[in-house]
């Protein structure tokens, strides 16, 4: 962010073009999958396996159903709540309150893998 002031700060996330909001759409991954593929964290998609880390489902898991980019928030299959008339609706939950513990990779999202990978073992290096 690029300003102290928190409604500028809603503001640039609020009016933010997709390619920032898929950023801001990113989990970390389970313990395992970081000694696997050497991230910490990647942006969710539709398919992946999360654990639900706090809230009131939390210790429960399940795949991502939908990543709703306009709200910042992800849909869980089987996570959801009662309305009063009785209707089943999904529960939005915000991707940091979420462990992803298995991924959907394609072709591109291990590029992507790989490229962030790179990177931070190129930093490491740099370090020592």
């Amino acid at each position: 962010m690029t300003s102290k002031k928190p409604k500028k700060q809603r503001k640039e996330r609020y009016s933010a073009q997709w390619q920032r909001r898929h950023k801001l759409l990113t989990a970390r991954l389970a313990p395992e999958l970081v000694d696997k593929h050497g991230i910490k964290r990647i942006p969710v998609v539709k398919g992946d396996t999360v654990y639900i880390t706090r809230g009131a489902f939390r210790d429960s898991e399940g795949d991502i159903e939908t990543v709703d980019m306009k709200n910042l928030r992800i849909h869980i299959e089987n996570i959801q709540i009662e309305k009063v008339d009785g209707t089943a609706v999904s529960l939005p939950i915000h991707p940091s309150n979420v462990m992803i513990t298995k991924l959907k990779i394609d072709k591109m999202r291990q590029d992507v893998i790989d490229r962030i990978a790179a990177a931070r073992r190129e930093l490491k290096v740099k370090e020592d």
